[in-house]
């Protein structure tokens, strides 16, 4: 029971977190749910596939949510969604497949890095602008391609990746960020599905786990999740800007630094 309320705490803080800085959760749930397993004693060689596998599965359930707000708005794109969702599904099942290629250790490696870069783009706050006056429909797609293929591996929605591209792509920043949040679905749909038939009868995995999904922790994180994403948008509306995004960089750079040397 105490170890199902540490789930529910997580859900509570990445929801936080996510509505707070406007960044999918997954950043935050994965490196959180690797300490909880470690604190659990599974197997070290799968369990941060587990925790990634598991991120995406929570990303399924909250981002209906999400999505239809944005939709709500007229803010998705869903022709720019058709384009991308080719080369994300693709890029997705590749990208679990890699990552189950990886250690436990050379993931957290990997995942570390990319925390740590996402931090300091947003630290300087980077963006590449618009660039084109209209979209191209094959670069949509093989863009989808690779932005599906590093959230499977890092267990998120993509948002840190799809909005730059679509802002570049010559997007509205409005309509790039619901656009966004249509496309998380995919990538998490993708991702989970592979990641319960590539962990499917690993002898390693703990009771419960369905594949690289862990149900306790899924049922825990998204019980809380959206409703404390809620709180996260209230609060962003109260503080400034600059201030939030210099903060998450500073969080994200603190998590990318701890899974690269600890």
């Amino acid at each position: 029971m105490s170890l199902f309320l540490s789930y529910i705490l997580v859900g509570m803080v990445a929801g936080t977190l996510a509505g707070l800085f406007g960044v999918g959760g997954g950043l935050i749930i994965v490196p959180v749910l690797i300490a909880c397993f470690e604190l659990q004693q599974f197997a070290p060689d799968t369990l941060t596939h587990l925790a990634i596998g598991t991120s995406l599965a929570t990303i399924v359930i909250t981002s209906l949510s999400s999505v239809k707000a944005h939709h709500d708005k007229q803010a998705v794109n869903w022709l720019l969604v058709k384009w991308l969702t080719l080369g994300i599904i693709i890029g997705s099942i590749l990208g679990v497949f890699f990552a189950a290629s990886l250690s436990g250790d050379k993931l957290q490696l990997v995942f570390g890095i990319f925390a740590l870069l996402v931090g300091l783009k947003m630290a300087v706050n980077w963006s590449p602008g618009k660039q084109r006056e209209k979209t191209n429909k094959p670069l949509l797609s093989g863009g989808g391609g690779v932005i599906g293929f590093l959230s499977a591996i890092f267990g998120i929605g993509g948002g840190t990746m799809t909005v730059p591209f679509l802002t570049w792509q010559g997007v509205p920043v409005k309509q790039s960020i619901g656009t966004s949040a249509a496309c998380g679905l995919p990538i998490a749909i993708a991702g989970t599905c592979t990641y319960i038939v590539v962990g499917w009868g690993d002898p390693t995995l703990p009771e419960l786990a369905v594949g690289y999904v862990y149900l306790p922790a899924l049922l825990g994180i998204i019980l809380t999740s959206v409703i404390f994403a809620k709180l996260g948008a209230w609060l962003a509306h109260r503080l400034p800007s600059n201030y939030v995004r210099q903060l998450f960089a500073l969080l994200l750079c603190t998590v990318g630094g701890y899974m690269m040397f600890f």
